[in-house]
């Protein structure tokens, strides 16, 4: 409780342990030990057990929408408490730390930077209830960090979903089938797709295809951790 509240109060608490960090990061020994997601699918960013990273047997027999696939972590403690706390009280300290995370790793890579970054929307209900979408808050900390412009417009989810936790792939491609509309502003562009989280990739695959109806010449998908 303690460290909680430093993490509130002083703004130099580490994110995680709330030892002393510079503002809005975590200390050195909390970042050594974080669940990096290195070694990965090259196109779906599914954590791999291999030292090299090749193409997924997932994406191999049924290669998804979009073309490539960054997650900067796996979906492990202390990353899920951190995107807990982005998505579902507001705490928008994470966000701009993890937009950070995923800026690095996208600038390491040697192919060119997408000019134009989608957060995957939510649908009007849901943004209402909770009164921002933490794919945008990543997208804005990403871009503080990458010369990127942010176009949360275009990209409307045209009806509401149910939550998709617990449920297997094949219920979770129903449920969002025909579930995303995307404008022309993303013809013949590269374009990203940001959210926080991917379990089996059916919401930003389904959002991906309708990119791609759009004219979007190349589509990626950028996430602040991967289910293994």
């Amino acid at each position: 409780m303690i460290g909680l509240l430093r993490r509130w109060i002083v703004p130099s608490a580490c994110l995680i342990c709330a030892g002393d960090a510079e503002p809005g990061t975590v200390c050195a020994g909390c970042r050594a030990s974080l669940p990096w997601n290195h070694v990965a699918c090259p196109v779906c960013a599914l954590p791999l057990r291999s030292a090299v990273a090749h193409v997924c047997a997932h994406c191999a027999a049924e290669p998804p929408h979009f073309d490539a696939a960054l997650a900067a972590f796996r979906y492990e403690a202390p990353i899920t408490q951190a995107i807990f706390g982005l998505k579902y009280h507001g705490q928008f300290r994470q966000s701009r730390w993890l937009g950070t995370e995923m800026a690095r790793l996208a600038a390491e890579r040697p192919s060119v930077l997408p000019d134009l970054l989608i957060p995957v929307p939510l649908h009007v209900s849901r943004l209402r209830q909770r009164g921002y979408n933490q794919a945008l808050e990543l997208a804005r900390g990403i871009t503080r960090h990458l010369a990127i412009e942010i176009d949360w417009r275009t990209a409307t989810r045209l009806r509401a979903t149910a939550d998709q936790i617990g449920k297997r792939a094949a219920e979770r491609r129903k449920e969002v089938r025909k579930a995303f509309c995307v404008g022309s502003a993303v013809a013949g562009r590269h374009v990203a797709l940001i959210d926080d989280v991917m379990t089996t990739g059916s919401t930003v695959d389904e959002l991906a295809r309708a990119a791609r109806e759009a004219g979007a010449l190349r589509v990626e998908v950028w996430i602040a951790a991967r289910v293994p």
